[in-house]
């Protein structure tokens, strides 16, 4: 006879004592670095370091190509943390640790799809908070990720009473609620606030679940992100899921239709977290973005939508290497440059801006790209603007390609103001400065918003070298002026 539990304090006290002890503890380590407002990078590499195996699990998930796109290795804790950012490591380490701590043992499907569950309610909450509150985006991702704590122990450390249960849903006609409050002498909710409290895990998850404060932005991306992931089940086409992608096009400001992209976009990005943790039994679980309908219809899209080509890329590459020992004027430069990024490695749209009236301004010099053209008339950017700088100055200053709208990046994300966002909307894209030698010429702006596609580590790696060998061009241009 196993132990049996009964009542919230009685299940805290035997998963603290002697089921997940390890797991309350880093948890609660975790929560409290980011409680403190001088958190260093040394304390949060020591609370890792105690666990060698919970260290290497974490270095390898940052080396993965979801979180470090550059894929520059990273081979130390603290390196980790420069790289891809203090909340980022401490997200990922609280993900690592609930994986390590649940699934240890043969774990139950039931574990596995509230755990699946759970990653895709993180990244449709994260996502959902990069656009009401940046810089949170990570607490929101733990909040989320906890959102079922109670029932992720439960399921995991339960024992007998858990097969109990099972027995007991699967029931024809039982009421779930009456079954679990029987069984457990409390229920999933009050499980779970009972371990939010006990391991003190941050007031959105305490307040998520204390049924108030659906005001605060963390909470409603929190509970909004649990509710998608849980929609989904029943189908991208539920009418619960309608609503809900009508209740976020509002909250954060798009079409309904942009709102199930970016739902569909982050149900996928779940899948590649979940991998990028080693967790693949879990990929099965979520989701898939592509039923029969789905499907097609991306399919139609895709077919109208502009594709990589190999061959056009390779030949504007071969142009520019030329062009930097022969005469080339700068305007073939630049459509060689722009050509290359749209057609050859697929880019939808691309745009130069140049420093222009005196330096003291951005403006756009070149486009391609549906819908591009109004930017050449009417889209400008002050370089110097104290109270409010920007990331396309930051990138000339400080001679930086970025990815933006990955992890990687999330610390610039307040740079991506507002003139910006009317311009050009919401989500990723890639910037980088132009050089002629140590002279400043402007930024290379590259995205794939007519689509919503998410933008690719080989496009990254593309754009990097075309904007690095149209600097060369344009340096050996002014040498020989």
């Amino acid at each position: 006879m196993g132990i049996r539990s009964q009542g919230v304090q009685s299940w805290i006290d035997r998963f603290n004592q002697a089921e997940l002890p390890a797991l309350a503890a880093v948890v609660q380590d975790l929560h409290r670095l980011a409680q403190q407002e001088k958190s260093s990078v040394q304390q949060l590499a020591d609370v890792l370091l105690r666990d060698a195996s919970l260290t290497s699990k974490v270095l390898r998930v940052g080396n993965s190509v979801y979180y470090n796109p550059s894929q520059e290795s990273i081979r130390t804790i603290s390196r980790a943390i420069v790289l891809i950012g203090f909340d980022t490591v401490r997200s990922i380490s609280m993900s690592v640790s609930l994986i390590d701590g649940l699934l240890t043992k043969a774990p139950r499907e039931q574990l596995l799809a509230l755990l699946a569950r759970s990653f895709h309610a993180a990244v449709q909450a994260r996502n959902i908070a990069g656009y009401v509150l940046p810089r949170q985006e990570e607490e929101v991702f733990i909040a989320a990720l906890l959102f079922h704590l109670g029932e992720l122990a439960f399921w995991g450390c339960g024992g007998e009473q858990a097969d109990e249960l099972a027995v007991a849903l699967d029931r024809p006609g039982v009421d779930a609620d009456e079954a679990v409050r029987t069984i457990l002498g409390t229920s999933f909710r009050q499980l779970t606030l009972g371990l939010v409290k006990s391991w003190n895990i941050g007031e959105t998850a305490a307040l998520v679940h204390a049924g108030g404060g659906s005001r605060d932005p963390a909470v409603m991306a929190v509970s909004l992100g649990a509710r998608i992931s849980e929609a989904a089940l029943a189908g991208w086409d539920a009418p619960e899921m309608e609503a809900l992608v009508a209740q976020l096009a509002g909250v954060i400001g798009i079409t309904p239709a942009e709102a199930m992209q970016q739902v569909l976009a982050s149900a996928d990005e779940a899948v590649q977290v979940a991998a990028s943790f080693g967790a693949s039994q879990l990929c099965r679980l979520i989701p898939s973005t592509d039923p029969e309908q789905i499907f097609l219809l991306q399919e139609q899209r895709r077919a109208r939508l502009l594709q990589p080509d190999l061959l056009v890329m390779q030949q504007a590459l071969q142009d520019l290497g030329l062009m930097v020992s022969s005469r080339a004027n700068p305007g073939m430069i630049l459509d060689t440059l722009l050509k290359g990024l749209h057609q050859g490695a697929g880019l939808e749209r691309v745009m130069l801006m140049v420093l222009a009236d005196e330096q003291s301004c951005f403006r756009v010099k070149r486009v391609l790209g549906e819908g591009t053209e109004g930017w050449l008339t009417d889209f400008v950017l002050p370089v110097e603007q104290r109270e409010q700088p920007h990331i396309f100055s930051y990138v000339l200053r400080n001679k930086e390609t970025l990815w933006m709208g990955v992890p990687a990046s999330y610390n610039l994300a307040e740079l991506v103001t507002q003139p910006i966002r009317q311009r050009l909307g919401a989500g990723m894209f890639f910037v980088s400065p132009l050089l002629a030698g140590t002279r400043e010429i402007g930024v290379l702006y590259a995205d794939s918003r007519v689509s919503g596609r998410a933008l690719s580590h080989e496009q990254f790696v593309a754009f990097q070298r075309f904007t690095q060998l149209g600097s060369r061009c344009l340096e050996a241009l002014s040498k020989r002026a």
